[in-house]
């Protein structure tokens, strides 16, 4: 290897690329390196539940090969990935956090994992999540609980927090996570990461999600740039998803040259109703004072919706009734109490409060709408507090008794199927990473990327080096 002794385990994705194509470093170098780093530091986060070596070998391998000869199949082709566990994966287990489901290994690869074996990547193997995703942390009863890198008393968040955790610390270059209230945004913002859900159907899944017109599916990374290779390969139709749109850009990273300049940003700090801590309130602003000195014209406007919580809440129960309903009594045992709590909160709702939802969900979709034709990009906090003691859903010295409560910002977004996106944008005076979110109108997802992009590109983000908390004191 000539590369300057460069620690390979330190690059993102698109440098690997490049050492690939110029015969600096090999595919099988950067995999050996990935998973360097989660022998040193998996047991301190427990982001993996499950690690493929001789697979990633063996597909790092037959990379070089092709390197070798000039003929990658994608851009992506050797690059590190990992699958959350409610993925299926082929050769690996798929637990899903749940004593309920076998740890038998999967005998199909679930539509990302197939399109990024079809492209060439290395898959490391399976991160953590809490059971069925069905919350806003990361524990669960198999696997255990996930920690924060930039302080491991506290929590990455969720549900894809492996995944987060995976991106902070280079365990692998591309992770896939999935959002269904905000699983991908919030464990990006609470770990300092870049994470992304694409207009809902964009990003194929199959088997369907517990909450199937709310999941998406979408990277979490170090850059921008990374997440667009890693859409360029999973942003594409497969018929197995029912819910599966056409549309998709053809290079979703196509307007990532491009300045802010003509981008109308309306800001809201608080989406006029949710309350936030004021530190995570003044690094948004200052950030977008930012977004205005790259080009953006920002207007500080609310988009004019009540809390959809309500309406979330009944959709979000009769997922976790459906899992109920699913298991007898013997399961039902085994499930996380929280989610048990969840679905039998659902029993209580009239088949009239559902479709009530339902039209409250429609009513704020077309509001959505018309408002994204007045203004390119949303901006609000990701999440309005900083990370919390791993080991509770909510934060153990306040009155919030459900996750939705400490997560407003997200999952109104997945009620509207909208792109939106979690960008790094500071620290607080703790040391603790600050995320801003950015969103736009459906079939808008090169916009957002564009308006990412530009930010990261300006203002880099820094990322933990070891998962010691005395490296941020």
């Amino acid at each position: 290897m000539d590369v300057d002794d460069t620690d390979l385990g330190t690059l993102d994705g698109a440098t690997l690329t490049r050492l690939f194509e110029n015969g600096k470093a090999s595919p099988l170098e950067a995999a050996r390196a990935a998973l360097e780093r989660i022998d040193r530091f998996n047991d301190q986060v427990n982001a993996y539940t499950y690690v493929d070596r001789e697979g990633a070998e063996q597909a790092a391998r037959a990379s070089a090969r092709r390197w070798g000869q000039g003929k990658p199949l994608s851009a992506i082709d050797g690059l590190p990935v990992s699958l959350k566990d409610l993925t299926e994966v082929a050769g690996m287990p798929a637990r899903e956090g749940s004593l309920t489901v076998p740890g038998d290994l999967c005998d199909q690869d679930a539509p990302p994992a197939r399109k990024l074996r079809e492209a060439g990547a290395v898959l490391l193997g399976k991160t953590n999540t809490p059971e069925f995703g069905w919350k806003a942390v990361t524990d669960n009863r198999v696997y255990g609980t996930t920690l924060n890198p930039w302080d491991t008393s506290l929590t990455p968040g969720g549900s894809s927090g492996g995944a987060a955790v995976a991106a902070a610390l280079n365990m692998g270059v591309l992770h896939q996570g999935g959002d269904s209230g905000g699983s991908i945004r919030i464990p990006a913002s609470f770990t300092g990461v870049f994470g992304f859900k694409p207009t809902f159907g964009w990003t194929p899944q199959w088997p369907p999600a517990k909450a199937p017109t709310l999941s998406h599916i979408g990277p979490l990374t170090r850059t921008v740039g990374d997440a667009v290779s890693m859409l360029n390969v999973i942003g594409r139709y497969d018929y197995r998803d029912p819910y599966a749109t056409r549309g998709q850009p053809r290079d979703w990273g196509a307007e990532l040259g491009d300045d802010l300049d003509g981008l109308t940003i309306a800001y809201s700090p608080d989406l006029g109703y949710a309350r936030v801590d004021p530190e995570i309130a003044g690094r948004v602003r200052d950030a977008v004072r930012r977004l205005e000195e790259l080009g953006a014209r920002v207007e500080e406007v609310h988009p004019g919706f009540e809390s959809p919580l309500e309406t979330f809440r009944i959709l979000w129960f009769t997922a976790s009734q459906q899992i109920l309903a699913s298991s007898d009594a013997s399961e039902q045992q085994r499930l996380d109490p929280g989610l048990v709590a969840d679905g039998k909160r659902a029993e209580k709702c009239t088949a009239l409060d559902y479709f009530r939802a339902l039209a409250d969900r429609a009513a704020l979709t077309e509001s959505m709408e018309h408002f994204t034709e007045r203004y390119d990009l949303l901006v609000t906090p990701t999440v309005p507090i900083e990370p919390f003691q791993a080991n509770h859903n909510v934060p153990p010295d306040g009155e919030l008794t459900d996750w939705e409560q400490w997560t407003p910002f997200s999952y109104p977004f997945n009620l509207t199927q909208q792109p939106a996106a979690s960008v790094p944008c500071g620290v607080t005076d703790a040391g603790l990473p600050v995320g801003m979110q950015i969103v736009s109108g459906r079939y808008q997802d090169p916009k957002v990327l564009r308006a990412c992009h530009a930010y990261m590109n300006a203002f880099p983000a820094r990322f933990p080096s070891v998962p010691d908390p005395a490296q941020y004191a």
